[in-house]
């Protein structure tokens, strides 16, 4: 099981992290991820690029001359798509973009990815972050006491945190994710992904993974399947609660 450091606020070292073979030491598969990651861009397309063929152009419903004995070449409409203002000829219609990518290949995705941001030496954690109100300058003075240069991604625990991520979204080259909607993209792009602790535990599915989750984007990739999982043996373990509460009545 591979660790990694701990960092405090002043990028002082408190301790150690083991961190889950399934999510971080998983097989790096680059087709894999590179399939998902087109499926997530892909998605974001709007498809609504559209141009107009010879039969929705305005104008062109007179030939524009005779058919023989002016020397010039046969026309029959001046919105032929030889003609200046004429229709388009295999131009770009309104269509989806939308490439079909199952659950288990977004989460085998997101392991290689974070597999492969652990060997490279790019993972950072860091024990909490604290913010009473919104203030981006102790947020970059806290990237540079850690050393995150670069474009960084800082993953939180959940929408919660609301100070700490308004104090992180101003700054250029940084981006704010959640740990329940963590994308493969995210994590490719970046130069340095700093996590907290409570947002480790939101992955690894220790953690209060229903409150943490924020609302997804859709086409935006799913998180891990070990925070589902966790989601789905608590319902299972509060529908046997209930079921013996009314056994009880």
């Amino acid at each position: 099981m591979a660790t990694v450091p701990v960092l405090d606020a002043s990028g002082k070292k408190v301790g150690d992290r083991e961190l889950p073979a399934e999510i971080f030491d998983a097989k790096v598969s680059v087709p894999l991820m590179h399939q998902v990651v087109v499926a997530g861009l892909a998605s974001l397309r709007a498809g609504t690029h559209s141009t107009k063929t010879r039969g929705e152009v305005s104008g062109g419903g007179r030939k524009p001359w005779r058919q023989k004995g002016t020397g010039r070449a046969r026309q029959g409409s001046i919105r032929a798509p030889q003609w200046t203002g004429g229709g388009i000829v295999h131009g770009p219609r309104p269509r989806s973009h939308e490439l079909r990518v199952n659950k288990k290949m977004k989460r085998g995705a997101l392991r290689s990815a974070l597999t492969d941001a652990l060997r490279s030496g790019k993972l950072m954690v860091v024990d909490e972050l604290t913010f009473d109100e919104p203030k981006t300058r102790r947020a970059a003075e806290l990237l540079e006491a850690l050393g995150a240069v670069g474009r960084v991604l800082v993953v939180l625990p959940g929408p919660t945190e609301g100070a700490v991520e308004k104090s992180f979204r101003n700054i250029p080259f940084v981006k704010v994710a959640y740990a329940s909607s963590l994308g493969t993209y995210d994590v490719l792009a970046a130069d340095r992904v700093l996590f907290t602790q409570a947002a480790l535990d939101v992955l690894e599915g220790r953690g209060d993974a229903v409150a943490a989750e924020g609302p997804r984007a859709e086409g935006r990739l799913e998180g891990t399947e070990a925070a589902v999982t966790d989601r789905g043996a608590a319902t299972e373990i509060a529908s046997s609660g209930d079921q013996a509460d009314g056994g009880e009545g």
